[in-house]
């Protein structure tokens, strides 16, 4: 299944993708909707015969999880990224946060803070939770995963590198695209440790081609090791890492300077398609 948050006058709801139509699930948007007992019957289980439904072309989508409790971000999970990075691999994730106030809906602008002067961007795969979990291990960590989702971890690097500590480079207002679905395992080669393409490209050009089997650690090990540290609620977000081709880590370094229209997108799931602009401008 493919499920989603759709903006409808002024509010939003929890969809299911169903052809050229999406059909209403009942809740107020899809964080709402994960939290519900048997989630995945009920969302099956919706008749677009009798429930609400809104056309898919056009449709305004919110960020798939509008207010996740917490959105747990992964540094240095491409081999070929901390290769490019200069750096040695992980014996263990790194991992910082953003906050729901950084999220922005799949076609929304990417707001470039004027405080910045290297705005870089980072297409990932993020898994969405389903499920309340604490320190869960084998078959429990791969059913508390609802799903996958399109992240561009949009990142100030002047701002990360100040610091040893990088959250402060990665938690700007709206500046992380997510979405525009959540597609359940069962959909993806691979299922919980999906194999699928991930690419981003800046005006037409392609910056960034992996596959998500370069994955360092793999999205049941991320919620094994996230779910030690601190318990998941359903909606709430992993970010697995970005490959390679980021702008700062190029020669010569390139960076988002505003009006560039930015497409992150992974084989099966969906496509982020967004337009930098500059914050305050009209």
């Amino acid at each position: 299944m493919k499920l989603a948050t759709l903006r409808v006058d002024g509010s939003t709801r929890a969809v299911r993708v169903d052809g050229d139509r999406l059909v209403d699930l009942g809740a107020t948007d899809l964080g709402a909707f994960l939290a519900q007992d048997d989630w995945a019957a009920k969302a099956a289980a919706a008749d677009a015969g009798t429930a609400t439904t809104y056309p898919a072309e056009g449709a305004d989508f919110a960020p798939v999880v509008p207010n996740p409790s917490k959105v747990v971000c992964v540094g240095l999970n491409y081999k070929n990224h901390i290769q490019e990075m200069g750096r040695d691999l992980p014996r263990h994730p790194t991992l910082f946060a953003k906050f729901a106030d950084s999220l922005v809906g799949a076609g929304d602008d990417i707001v470039r803070p004027e405080e910045t002067a290297e705005f870089d961007w980072e297409v990932e795969l993020a898994v969405v939770i389903g499920a309340p979990v604490r320190r869960v291990r084998g078959a429990a960590a791969e059913a508390a995963i609802a799903g996958f989702t399109v992240l561009n971890d949009i990142t100030c690097r002047d701002w990360q590198f100040r610091t040893r500590e990088w959250l402060q480079g990665k938690m700007w207002d709206s500046t992380t695209p997510v979405g525009p679905y959540v597609v359940t395992p069962d959909e993806l080669p691979g299922g919980v440790r999906p194999e699928v393409a991930v690419k981003l490209s800046v005006d037409g050009e392609v910056m960034q081609h992996d596959t998500t089997g370069d994955l360092l650690f793999d999205p049941v090990a991320l919620v094994e090791y996230v779910s030690t540290v601190v318990r998941l609620n359903p909606g709430d977000i992993i970010a697995t890492g970005t490959p390679g081709g980021v702008g700062h880590a190029r020669d010569p370094k390139r960076y988002l300077t505003g009006g560039e229209h930015v497409v992150a997108e992974i084989q099966g799931i969906g496509r982020l398609a967004n337009t930098v602009a500059k914050e305050g401008a009209s």
